[in-house]
């Protein structure tokens, strides 16, 4: 349950019931949680795996940084700006779903009751994605990982 990562990370000596920890969550004020674009569900470390010597060797923050500096200046030279500062009628210009990709956001849209606000942040973010992939265009996966981040829409707490 998303709730219980988020406010018991160490144990399960949380007594609260799914119900109460929903209820604490609601107080949390929906457009400020409106206002982060992804909600991820991290799940508890586990100790021993830290523990023990690593199989492979991740990215190093060189790597991630380098990554990170292309993006920026692939949406500096497209459009000005950082995605993340795009405009809802600028979004309309670099965000030009398909039919399939139109179908998948209207059924979130409604399943998950997304403001504007999200409706807006999805599209952000899933222009940032494409951009990552190198691809021209939002595709319809793009589109749905976008939409899989915004977890606590899902959870009707926005």
């Amino acid at each position: 349950m998303p709730s219980k990562l988020l406010f018991n990370f160490v144990d399960d000596s949380c007594r609260d019931t799914p119900d109460q920890i929903s209820r604490y969550l609601r107080k949390i004020s929906g457009p400020l949680l409106d206002r982060i674009d992804l909600h991820l569900e991290i799940p508890p470390v586990d100790i021993q795996a830290l523990q023990r010597e690593p199989s492979h060797r991740g990215e190093s923050s060189v790597q991630v940084r380098g990554r990170v500096a292309r993006m920026h200046a692939l949406q500096f030279a497209r459009q000005g700006c950082l995605n993340g500062e795009l405009s809802p009628s600028q979004l309309q210009q670099l965000v030009v779903l398909d039919a399939t990709g139109k179908v998948l956001l209207s059924r979130a849209s409604e399943k998950m009751g997304i403001s504007a606000r999200s409706y807006h942040r999805i599209l952000r973010v899933a222009r940032t994605l494409a951009d990552m992939a190198g691809e021209d265009a939002v595709k319809v996966e793009h589109l749905a990982e976008a939409i899989g981040y915004r977890g606590f829409d899902r959870q009707g707490l926005v």
